[in-house]
């Protein structure tokens, strides 16, 4: 499992009679990366020294709520510096307000958190928030503030979904610590299930919040693996889906270089096995997130070239441990029809169960009806229907083929029942979308109908 500590405070005296142990065993855990967090000014010059040593150790400067009421323009002044041309500071944190202790007035601290945000903003950094028992304050300092214009992260996340929600709106992300394991803490439960995992990071706070089964202990960061590993039951996705995920968001975040790669032509969600064979689409889906970025679940989806027969099949071999075998990228597969067709003969020729996401164009791209070719090699397809009729269709997914889109799909999901097993219609849910309208279609058609939420598209 690929993960990121995205907070943690391990150059503290925690650590000092066992670093090197420490860091072998956040290796062995998979952790490959880690956030060093400045909370105070000495901390802040101890992160930055650990990083300058380290090419896996990046961090932050900033100081706790907790000394707001000492902060002087010189520490300001050194903050600024410390974080000015130097690449491994990636933040301005952790920075925010205390409510639950109140070691610094709480004008001090409100103060003292306008300042660094003004100053992210200066230098063009993210933030790392913390909030205990701010919540409404914290929001509001923000959006006065207009931390949007750099975002960052709500550490040790303590809010509910809706605050979660809104923080995200501003362009934060939420950061799940290994509280999510403790078995009284259903709330945090909550906001992950609510929470697109685009959205979420995982950390420890080392070395507080130990996890279960090590409460009681010292954190560190190897137990990260736990608050990933609590968030893939909660979301129904494998460990390694969220170590990738959510170290892919927390290297966006704070702008650490992601790891060279070769084109993604075959690659893991849960138990399947996606296909990636072409970004060139058939239709130009309003709600397409490729063209934000070329990337979805942790995975960078752009390709260099369409690979060929050979090139696929290798990347299947290379592979292990799906359940099924799916067609699916940045674009629809069945542009690239006779690859399909060969590469599924041998996929069948295994004994593999396969399937194919198409936006049911198909016929209409090459000509004819495609859907005897696909019988006795395709065990499944998803198509994407989306609205009820065909203005809306042509409103959302921009075909090409003008009013004739609209039907063409609709002819295709009758017809595609003849020759695959399994055949089912979807929608995304978008705004003004009358989603029952598109079951009734679907369902008049002869197919299953299923509703998909606008993260599981691509």
């Amino acid at each position: 499992m690929e993960l990121i500590d995205s907070h943690s405070h391990i150059y503290g005296s925690e650590f000092a009679e066992d670093f090197e142990e420490m860091m072998a065993r956040a290796r062995e855990a998979g952790v490959g990366t880690i956030m060093a967090v400045g909370a105070d000014m000495e901390s802040s010059r101890e992160a930055v020294a650990l990083a300058a040593s380290r090419p896996n150790i990046y961090c932050s400067v900033g100081i706790h709520p907790h000394d707001a009421a000492g902060v002087t323009e010189a520490d300001y002044q050194a903050v600024r510096e410390l974080a000015l041309g130097n690449p491994k500071v990636v933040a301005i944190g952790e920075v925010g307000l205390d409510f639950f202790r109140d070691r610094s007035p709480r004008a001090d601290q409100e103060e003292v958190f306008r300042r660094f945000i003004r100053m992210a903003r200066e230098l063009s950094l993210p933030l790392i928030i913390h909030d205990r028992d701010a919540h409404d304050r914290i929001v509001a300092i923000l959006k006065e503030e207009k931390a949007h214009e750099v975002g960052g992260v709500l550490h040790c996340f303590s809010g509910d979904l809706a605050m979660a929600q809104e923080c995200i709106e501003m362009n934060f992300m939420i950061s799940i610590p290994g509280t999510v394991t403790y078995p009284s803490n259903e709330a945090l439960r909550d906001v992950v299930r609510g929470v697109k995992i685009e959205k979420l990071m995982v950390e420890t706070d080392a070395p507080y919040l130990t996890p279960v089964p090590h409460r009681g202990k010292r954190n560190e960061p190897a137990f990260v693996r736990y608050a990933a590993e609590r968030i893939a039951q909660v979301k129904g996705l494998s460990p390694e889906d969220v170590g990738r995920i959510t170290s892919f968001n927390t290297r966006r975040l704070f702008r650490i270089d992601q790891p060279a790669q070769e084109d993604t032509i075959a690659y893991k969600i849960r138990n399947s096995l996606y296909l990636n064979i072409t970004n060139r689409c058939s239709n130009c889906c309003t709600f397409c997130p490729k063209f934000e970025e070329l990337s979805v679940k942790g995975h960078e989806l752009k390709l260099s070239h369409e690979p060929n027969f050979a090139e696929v099949i290798a990347a299947v071999d290379a592979a292990s441990n799906y359940d099924e075998v799916v067609f699916c990228g940045f674009g629809e597969p069945l542009i690239r029809l006779d690859l399909i067709k060969e590469v599924a003969a041998e996929l069948k020729r295994r004994g593999l169960r396969v399937r194919i996401n198409t936006d049911g164009q198909a016929n209409l791209v090459h000509g004819r009806n495609i859907l005897p070719e696909l019988e006795g090699l395709i065990d499944a397809l998803s198509v994407s229907l989306n609205a009820a009729n065909a203005a809306d269709y042509d409103r959302l997914c921009n075909t090409p083929f003008g009013a004739a889109g609209f039907q063409g799909i609709c002819d295709f999901l009758r017809e595609a029942p003849k020759h695959v097993p399994q055949v089912t219609a979807s929608a995304v849910t978008v705004p003004g979308l009358n989603v029952d309208e598109v079951r009734e279609l679907a369902e008049s058609l002869g197919v299953i109908f299923r509703e998909r939420e606008y993260s599981e598209v691509g």
